[in-house]
C-alpha cells in the first residue's frame, strides 16, 4: 500500500550519487537508478491508458484528454484542463445521469457519450452503466 507524504522532497548531489530526501528520510541513488526513477515518474505523470471504449491521456502540460479508443479525429475527444476538472464534473452530477446531463458542461454530440463511458471505465469513478437506452450511469 502506498503511503502519503507531506510533499517535502529535495534532491542533492554528492559526487556520483544523488541524495533523495523524502519526509526527513535520506535515500542514496546511483545515476542509473535515478534515471530509471525519472522515467517511471514521467510515465506515471503522462501517457495514455486505454479501456474498452475510451482512452485517457495525461499530458505534460497537466491537461487530460478523454477520447474514443482508436479514433484519430478531434471530434472524438474532449480535452479537460486537468484530471481534477474531469473529477469535478463527475462530482457535480447527480446519482443517476445521462449523456444529456453533460450538455450543460459544454460537451456536445458524441463527446458526451465518450465522457460518460469514460466515467464507467476509469477506476477513479465509482459508477456503473445502468441503462443503454438512454445511456445512463449510476454512481455507487
Amino acid at each position: 500500500m502506498a503511503g502519503k507524504f507531506d510533499g517535502n522532497v529535495t534532491v542533492s548531489r554528492d559526487s556520483q550519487e544523488l541524495l533523495l530526501h523524502v519526509d526527513g528520510e535520506e535515500h542514496v541513488l546511483d545515476t542509473e537508478t535515478a534515471t530509471e526513477l525519472r522515467q517511471q515518474l514521467g510515465d506515471a505523470l503522462t501517457g495514455t491508458r486505454e479501456y474498452v471504449y475510451t482512452s485517457g491521456e495525461c499530458r505534460a502540460d497537466g491537461s487530460y484528454v478523454v477520447a474514443r479508443r482508436g479514433a484519430g479525429s478531434a471530434g472524438h475527444r474532449k480535452v479537460f484542463e486537468s484530471f481534477e476538472a474531469l473529477t469535478d464534473l463527475y462530482e457535480s452530477l447527480s446519482t443517476d445521469f445521462t449523456a444529456d446531463d453533460l450538455s450543460g458542461s459544454g460537451l456536445t454530440d458524441s463527446r458526451r457519450h465518450i465522457v460518460l463511458r469514460h466515467f464507467v471505465e476509469h477506476p477513479r469513478f465509482d459508477c456503473e452503466l445502468s441503462s443503454r437506452q438512454p445511456l445512463t450511469v449510476r454512481k455507487l
